[in-house]
């Protein structure tokens, strides 16, 4: 009809529009990765892959899956680096996959394993309700403080206990390496899991002997037992709150401040002080938070704090700020690992 001017349809998204739709709903569904990679470690896909590339259907045939939802979930972790398929419809084995193979040099299958339990997945999903309550998702879902949980429930216990000292190992000898001991003969690892970092210490340093303090079903699971570290180490179960042994040259308190509050953070600084002898020193080894806007660790791990622990990333300053007020001076910053910085700190004069 003439005089009738018809609305054209909405123009089509700009490139650049249509890329920050892209790159919001791939943020969106990010938990979808981490379900995916959480089936191939709890299916021991990896390990499958460690003589050669298979087949998705060779590979469910050997852990007991469904072939053809095995390889639509390979098929997706391979858009990431995790497996790759070649022209043949077989899988291969890439560096971001090897990790997850059991028994490993620096695995992390066990880690990957357990965050994608019920305890982890669920208090992720009440993140919300931690950020408007300013409480812990988990104790709102579970009625009680993570640590009791792992306490209370002996195999989901174990299974985390093995998976910290899943990503402790990744760390642990890149933290020896970089922290050197003069003059020092003895180490106390407080809060030291299994021990994994304080016998990469051992190992780097025959001159010294060392000590393991966690809670005593975890030391249980030590790893200190064996033939170059005999008559080097003793595995002590307590509670760092209320004591550590005293006396020794170096204190070690690796990934402990981040899982708790600044109280309660001062108060293990506070009995590591009262245990450190004049000429001692404490090295406090937690991801660090940097500023700015780049990705990082620490800004990571701080999530995870909110929706478990009653814990916190922190930065440099408030780390410092902490040791401060718990009787010690800083004295060098190292960075082996961004998922690793070391506080010095010695007993303030």
């Amino acid at each position: 009809m003439a005089g009738v001017r018809l609305e054209s349809a909405e123009e089509p998204p700009t490139s650049d529009t249509s890329q920050v739709t892209g790159e919001l709903l791939e943020l969106a569904l990010g938990y979808v990765y981490s379900a995916a990679l959480h089936a191939a470690a709890r299916f021991g896909v990896a390990d499958e892959l460690a003589d050669g590339p298979r087949t998705a259907g060779e590979i469910a045939h050997a852990v007991q899956v469904d072939g053809p939802h095995l390889y639509r979930l390979l098929r997706f972790l391979a858009t990431k680096g995790v497996f790759r398929e070649d022209d043949e419809g077989r899988f291969h084995l890439t560096p971001l996959a090897e990790p997850l193979r059991t028994g490993t040099e620096r695995s992390l299958r066990d880690y990957i394993v357990v965050r994608g339990e019920a305890a982890f997945w669920e208090s992720a999903g009440r993140l919300h309700d931690a950020v408007r309550t300013g409480t812990t998702a988990f104790a709102g879902l579970y009625g009680i403080p993570f640590y009791d949980y792992v306490a209370d429930e002996p195999e989901f216990g174990r299974a985390f206990n093995s998976s910290m000292a899943a990503f402790s190992e990744a760390l642990s000898d890149d933290v020896a390496e970089v922290c050197v001991f003069p003059g020092a003969s003895s180490v106390v690892d407080v809060g030291g899991g299994r021990g994994g970092l304080l016998r990469a210490v051992l190992r780097r340093n025959p001159h010294m002997t060392g000590t393991l303090l966690d809670r005593e079903n975890v030391v249980a699971g030590h790893v200190l037992d064996e033939p170059d570290l005999t008559g080097r180490w003793s595995a002590v179960g307590g509670d760092f709150f209320a004591s550590v042994p005293s006396g020794a040259d170096v204190y070690l308190l690796k990934h402990v401040l981040a899982s708790w509050p600044d109280e309660q953070c001062l108060q293990i600084l506070r009995t590591c002080r009262a245990a450190v002898p004049a000429h001692g020193r404490l090295l406090a080894v937690n991801a660090m938070i940097p500023a700015g806007n780049e990705p990082h660790p620490g800004k990571t791990i701080d999530m995870l704090m909110m929706t478990v622990l009653d814990g916190r990333g922190r930065t440099r300053a408030e780390y410092e700020a902490l040791l401060t007020a718990a009787g010690f001076t800083v004295t060098r910053f190292l960075e082996p690992s961004s998922h690793a910085s070391v506080v010095e700190a010695v007993p303030t004069r």
